[in-house]
């Protein structure tokens, strides 16, 4: 059987109908993991089958008890995982199993899920891409010979080539929606504090927040609900339980009655090669959705935006503190960030590597890294005058400024991590939640996403939006050819 595009729903009425098991399905999945050839999956769950049978008796005596029942799900091996080697995208953990499950994990294992498989990432997620010295790179489930994109490369390609049902990441800084992007997919950074970072290696405490990647939005609006909530293990989740929203779904709106700003300065150059066809892609989404009842207030501009962007980033001055503090608390192989340096134990791509190692080991005490923490809340304020000044629901632009780079591009230095342009990082150095919503394909068949930027907390209007625009555009389209 052809489980390909399969959703939650499909899943669970072929439970009712007797046509379909969860093992069926887990089983169909590890093969297409075993033939892809994509290098999305870093460890396979040696119980998956049996945790899928497992499903499938409970089914038979009580039917579906929880809404991922049965449902097979990537884990980004960010997130640490009982029984499963959880590597942080790094070869000297290539053996580390943890004692206790990331909190993420728990609630997903009590919604019902079947943990599939850990997926590919960067080196503790620093990156935009999907260099890892424990791994190698991830192929785009599109173009075998381009990136993926990161942290979250392999869930990315893993979802988008049907290698699981849905996946979940993490993004400190666009780690969701950058392969959400390059690979056709709906993908959601969240209000931080929604949903608990506990079990999952850090970047940047404050910014960092797993979240749900998925073929459709009803299938997102699922992961997310059953991720959600206060965990005593996360302080920031005390928003979880404290936030006034709305629930989670997908339902569509007869038209997309809302006033979308359009983030002008968010747009690369038309005389650039590798941001033409994006652009190209995303102002005919944005002439679609005026078509679908938007009003469209065009020409926003955020004044010097790449000043902005590097005024407010604190990789540099934070990261090395916060990876110390969770590797000094397990019983792995290294304790501190600085005996992972100095080992040179990180893939040579990964340059950002090298400005962490320059952080303070106490960045509170560092008077640049909180001048940058100070300038993160003002370029907040700006952002939402923006929304209060044209009275906007939402505020859209590309994803990414370019299309995905091949691998021999990033081998030959095309890019760096402070200077990918990449729109993702307005939201993270904002705080605020946005979605990567697929818009379509550049002539040579490379995925292209558009970013819907909110206001805290606004999640339940960007699924709205992103459930709006399925409906009426059915962006997604399996790959062709989903093996490298």
């Amino acid at each position: 059987m052809n489980f390909e595009e399969l959703t939650i729903t499909d899943l669970h009425n072929g439970f009712r109908a007797g046509t379909l098991t969860s093992a069926m399905l887990t089983q169909w999945y590890l093969g297409r993991i075993a033939e892809s050839g994509l290098n999305a999956v870093v460890s396979v769950n040696p119980a998956a089958v049996e945790e899928a049978e497992a499903a499938d008796r409970r089914f038979a005596t009580d039917g579906i008890t929880g809404p991922l029942h049965g449902v097979p799900v990537l884990i980004k091996d960010q997130g640490e995982t009982v029984g499963i080697p959880t590597s942080f995208g790094s070869a000297l953990f290539a053996d580390y199993l943890p004692t206790r499950d990331a909190t993420v994990v728990t609630r997903l294992r009590d919604a019902g899920a079947v943990i599939l498989a850990k997926t590919t990432m960067c080196d503790f997620a620093a990156g935009w891409f999907s260099s890892s010295s424990r791994t190698g790179h991830t192929s785009n489930a599109y173009a075998a010979e381009r990136d993926s994109g990161g942290s979250s490369a392999g869930t990315g390609t893993g979802v988008a080539a049907n290698l699981g049902l849905v996946g979940v990441g993490e993004d400190t800084g666009g780690s969701i929606r950058i392969p959400a992007s390059f690979n056709n997919l709906f993908g959601l950074r969240v209000t931080t504090g929604l949903i608990s970072r506990a079990g999952f290696s850090p970047l940047v405490h404050f910014q960092d927040t797993p979240g749900p990647m998925a073929r459709t939005v009803a299938d997102l609006a699922v992961l997310l609900h059953a991720m959600v909530g206060y965990d005593a293990r996360d302080p920031y989740t005390a928003v979880a339980a404290t936030a006034a929203r709305a629930p989670y779904t997908a339902d569509p709106a007869p038209s997309l009655d809302m006033r979308v700003g359009v983030l002008e300065s968010g747009f690369g150059s038309d005389d650039d090669a590798r941001s033409a066809p994006v652009n190209t892609a995303v102002r005919a989404a944005i002439s679609e959705l005026e078509k679908l009842g938007a009003a469209l207030v065009p020409g926003l501009e955020i004044a010097d935006l790449a000043e902005a962007i590097a005024e407010t980033s604190v990789y540099v001055k934070q990261s090395k503190a916060d990876l110390s503090a969770f590797l000094a608390e397990r019983d792995g192989p290294v304790h501190s960030y600085r005996e992972i340096y100095e080992r040179g134990a990180f893939h040579p791509e990964n340059d950002l590597f090298h400005g962490i190692m320059t952080g303070s080991e106490d960045p509170d005490s560092d008077p640049e890294n909180l001048r940058l923490r100070l300038n993160q809340q003002h370029f907040q304020r700006r952002v939402l005058t923006m929304f209060a000044e044209s009275d906007l629901d939402v505020i859209v632009y590309p994803s990414v400024q370019v299309v995905p780079p091949t691998h021999d591009e990033l081998a030959g230095g095309l890019y760096t991590a402070l200077t990918f342009p990449t729109n993702t990082v307005i939201a993270s150095q904002a705080g605020l939640p946005a979605i990567s919503v697929p818009v379509g394909f550049t002539p040579d068949g490379l995925p292209v996403g558009l970013e819907v930027l909110g206001t805290p907390f606004s999640e339940d209007v960007l699924l709205r939006f992103a459930a709006t625009w399925e409906a009426a555009t059915a962006p997604r389209k399996a790959p062709a050819v989903a093996h490298a």
